[in-house]
């Protein structure tokens, strides 16, 4: 049967050679037996001032703490690492960037809940974590889930933020199941994963929070414009590549 590794980072910053310092993680054999980890790590990279201010850990609280590639979760993480497991994290690109540091190289089958999300929750103003535990109703239940594996809500926590993860997946296999059908849903979410969004509405600009199917017949040049002389990301490219062509 296969695994279920869900997991978040909270690190020194979001630079090159930051590293990790907080390890949360769930680990789901099956829906009776679930894996918490919730550990803290030092490391020689000193913690930002920046990000302190969003995590709250300073260098006291990791102060004689193991290495990141000598907790628990890590071991676990090696153990399971096959493509027939699935390891999953909203904007999973960053999370996973970071265990590599570490020397970890991944063999899992990827879902991103944040790749996923603005596939499947096109309607959704924000795509961000702690945006739809609050527009989806999430915190309503995470105190009862929270109860059941024994985890202690913090904001800006690792384990905290995996738990609101846990739920969010579930929403996620209900939408895609309604849309693409139950069978092997879970390879749905790998294959969203890996494609770009066509995105709905654009989220800046002067036509921000207007559709892009609507600015098409607008205003087609200012497009055009965009394609050309803006950075974009990967989705974006994508959806202007679709109209304008």
């Amino acid at each position: 049967m296969a695994k279920y590794i869900l997991f978040d980072t909270e690190t020194t910053g979001n630079q090159e050679n930051d590293r990790i310092i907080q390890i949360g993680g769930l680990i789901v054999h099956d829906k009776n037996k679930i894996e918490v980890f919730d550990e803290l790590c030092s490391c020689e990279v000193p913690i930002s001032v920046e990000a302190m201010a969003v995590h709250h850990i300073t260098p006291d609280v990791i102060e004689g703490k193991p290495k990141f590639t000598d907790t628990s979760f890590y071991k676990e993480l090696q153990k399971y690492n096959s493509n027939e497991n699935f390891l999953i994290a909203h904007n999973i690109s960053f999370d996973l960037e970071m265990v590599k540091k570490e020397g970890f190289e991944n063999s899992y089958t990827i879902i991103d809940t944040l790749r996923c999300a603005k596939h499947l929750l096109g309607e959704e103003k924000s795509h961000a974590l702690q945006y739809l535990r609050y527009s989806l109703g999430l915190y309503k239940t995470e105190l009862e889930e929270a109860n059941k594996l024994n985890i202690i809500i913090k904001a800006h926590d690792a384990i905290g933020d995996v738990l609101v993860m846990k739920l969010l997946l579930s929403k996620l296999v209900e939408a895609a199941g309604n849309i693409h059908g139950k069978k092997e849903i879970m390879e749905v979410l790998a294959r969203l994963t890996q494609e770009p969004v066509l995105i709905k509405a654009f989220k800046f600009g002067k036509y921000k929070d207007r559709m892009v199917a609507d600015i098409v017949k607008e205003d087609f040049k200012y497009l055009e414009w965009m394609r050309k002389n803006l950075e974009l990301d990967e989705d974006l490219r994508y959806t202007l590549d679709y109209y304008i062509n």
